[in-house]
């Protein structure tokens, strides 16, 4: 064996090879895999495998469906270095094999079956955090089936179970200031388990809020009442009695150091940017943020989401630097994609602000859902700006939420953000390219207007081969600026080379390439298939029927493929409207981008796993039957319009 696998089944399914991600393929395979990866080292029937995926109805060709789905798991994992049997045939099924290799779910149920032997209560609590810190959301999200729903329910109460054993621990330790705000979430979600809401009412009462831990008993009280028409059980009627009588026995032996009374006021904003025009409609728009956190009972939330390069960071920048007297305790910065580096995580995140705060670094608890905690309890009563920049997900930025209405959270995202935008409501603001004027404005700002008025054709032209984007503008103005030499004009001949504009753009790593780079990067293989596409034939305007006649897909298939692109930003919607056509826009640096790619990418070695995202488009009935040929087949697919790259081909048909 070359390389270890980690199979990590706490949250969506994901396998790492040597801590990089493998993609596994489709819902059949990642089925197969998962129940392979719950049961490592015994023997899985292939009857369970069918069961798993069909729910006790299985076509004809199920066995034979089942043996295709391990050919392409062994296949992947050789593909990536995996040398040994990783599936064994054993009858009457299949064996995934955990030796040497890593299985969440195993050292899970390691860690807590450990805790029983320990005696200490700071080792156990040590265990049960290490064993908590790998749930990362919801068991096998994104796994279907009656199986795996069971197996779902079966794991998430072993998780509830220890996250209440751990819980006990820590306020044993006196950690009930770090425990209140995950036992508060626990028995919102939970009501009806009596030892989260036992350890709730302790941590209250020992931070002084004994009436609060009265009331969370009559919550308990009447949902069991109106549920069930009994009594709470004798733990919680006991814990209620000695709260009454304020019993000396309920406060900790063991306490936590108090926070320092004097947080500092952090001030972590980055350096603005030298230039900056334009956007006043946008600043008026968040300046609305600040209305919200004033009257609103609920947290401020702004987003600003479009396509890289359009100048996100920037404005958001450059707003909370024109605001920062309206948040005297501080402004906290955190670049979320690691300056390009891959994501920041976000307990690292935490652990950051926390510091800032004032926090000393011997009370920052090790856990998330710890640090998410004590975040909120500092803030609390404070009126903080929270800028966190390039986002992927909303479930990145959950933990980063202050609890209180006087701050203000701003987020800036190339994507949309849906589940935060369906909790929170927040403001968006969708960021378009600058207008000529205000292009024009910059490119003079850095390049110098003395140039620019010397030159005003040449300056209108090149702002529309940078495409009005704000980084392309920075650095196609400050290669003007480095070379005083050049004119206006010398530089848009350059750029009118297509085959060379994006290398003028990208001297570096932080160039319009790398930043159209890391949308790409982000698309599954259909998608990302579909852009080299419509790069290779000059697509610059086409529809969904376009879109499913060069991927040989349904329209519906067509369509969820168009979407991603939509929600990477790599492509815009140009003209809708009820009962007609939509027409989708790839233009200028974005579609050299997909050119490239396309180039770049002559065969695009695509598994079976991401033909569902195409929908079953391909008439490929079972789908996974077909594997890499009909891959490569539909990528060499033909198209005769390359004439009118504006029009789908059914306009001009």
């Amino acid at each position: 064996m070359t390389v270890q696998l980690e199979f990590r089944l706490l949250g969506p399914l994901e396998v790492l090879a040597d801590g990089q991600p493998v993609a596994v393929g489709g819902p059949r395979q990642r089925t197969v895999l998962a129940v392979l990866a719950l049961s490592p080292d015994r023997i899985v029937s292939v009857d369970s495998l069918m069961e798993a995926l069909w729910n006790g109805e299985p076509p004809t060709t199920g066995r034979t469906q089942v043996a295709i789905c391990i050919a392409s798991l062994r296949k992947i994992f050789r593909s990536v270095g995996c040398r040994d049997e990783v599936i064994a045939t054993q009858a009457p099924g299949y064996v995934l094999r955990g030796d040497g290799h890593l299985n969440d779910v195993v050292q899970f149920e390691r860690l807590v079956a450990q805790v029983q032997r320990e005696a200490g209560a700071v080792e156990s609590a040590a265990l049960l955090e290490e064993a908590m810190g790998l749930w990362r959301g919801p068991v096998l999200a994104g796994v279907s089936g009656h199986l795996a729903e069971a197996w779902a329910v079966r794991l998430e109460e072993q998780r509830l179970a220890a996250y209440e054993q751990q819980a006990g621990l820590q306020l044993e330790l006196g950690k009930h200031r770090l425990m209140i705000g995950e036992l508060s979430a626990l028995v919102r979600e939970h009501p009806l388990r009596e030892q989260a809401r036992a350890h709730l009412m302790l941590a209250q009462y020992r931070l002084g809020r004994r009436a609060d831990a009265l009331q969370t008993f009559r919550e308990g009280w009447r949902i069991s009442v109106d549920a069930f028409g009994m009594e709470l059980g004798p733990t919680l009627r006991e814990l209620h009695d000695r709260i009454l009588r304020d019993d000396p026995g309920l406060m900790p032996v063991h306490t936590v150091p108090a926070i320092a009374n004097s947080l500092v006021a952090p001030a972590q904003l980055p350096a603005d940017v030298s230039a900056f025009v334009g956007r006043e409609a946008e600043f008026e728009l968040l300046d609305g943020l600040l209305d919200v956190s004033a009257e609103s009972s609920s947290l401020a939330v702004g987003i600003i989401h479009g396509p890289a390069g359009v100048g996100k960071s920037g404005l958001a920048v450059r707003w909370a630097d024109r605001t920062a007297d309206s948040f005297p305790d501080g402004q906290l910065f955190a670049d979320l994609s690691g300056n390009g580096s891959g994501p920041v995580r976000t307990g690292d995140v935490l652990g950051g602000f926390l510091q800032a705060l004032g926090v000393p670094s011997a009370e920052i608890p090790s856990g998330l859902n710890e640090r998410a905690a004590l975040f909120r309890s500092v803030l609390r009563g404070r009126r903080v700006l929270v800028l966190l920049d390039n986002a992927e997900s909303s479930a990145q930025i959950q933990p980063l939420l202050p609890g209180n209405r006087e701050c203000c959270l701003l987020v800036t995202s190339r994507g949309q953000l849906s589940e935060l935008l369906s909790k929170y409501g927040p403001l968006q603001l969708s960021l378009k390219a600058l207008d000529m004027s205000s292009a024009v404005q910059l490119l003079g700002a850095v390049a110098g207007q003395e140039r620019v008025a010397a030159e005003p054709g040449a300056a209108e032209q090149l702002v529309e081969l940078c495409d009005r984007l704000p980084l392309a503008l920075h650095l196609a103005a400050a290669r003007l600026a480095s070379r005083p030499h050049w004119t206006i004009r010398h530089l848009v001949d350059r750029f009118a080379d297509e085959d060379r504009r994006l290398d003028e753009l990208s001297r570096d790593e932080q160039g319009v390439r790398a930043s159209y780079d890391a949308s790409y990067r982000r698309l599954s293989s259909w998608a990302a298939l579909l852009y080299q596409r419509l790069g290779e034939h000059r697509m610059s305007c086409f529809s969904v029927k376009s879109g499913a006649t060069l991927m040989r897909t349904t329209q519906i298939g067509a369509e969820q493929l168009v979407d991603e692109l939509v929600d990477a930003r790599l492509v815009d919607v140009a003209a809708s409207g009820l009962g007609k056509e939509t027409i989708y826009r790839l233009f200028g640096l974005r579609l050299l981008h997909a050119r490239e790619q396309a180039n770049r990418h002559p065969e695009l070695p695509l598994d079976g796993g991401d033909q569902t995202a195409a929908g079953a488009g391909t008439g490929a009935g079972t789908g996974e039957e077909h594997g890499h040929a009909a891959d490569f087949a539909l990528y060499r697919i033909a198209a005769p319009w390359q004439q009118a790259p504006c029009l789908s081909p059914a306009v001009q048909a």
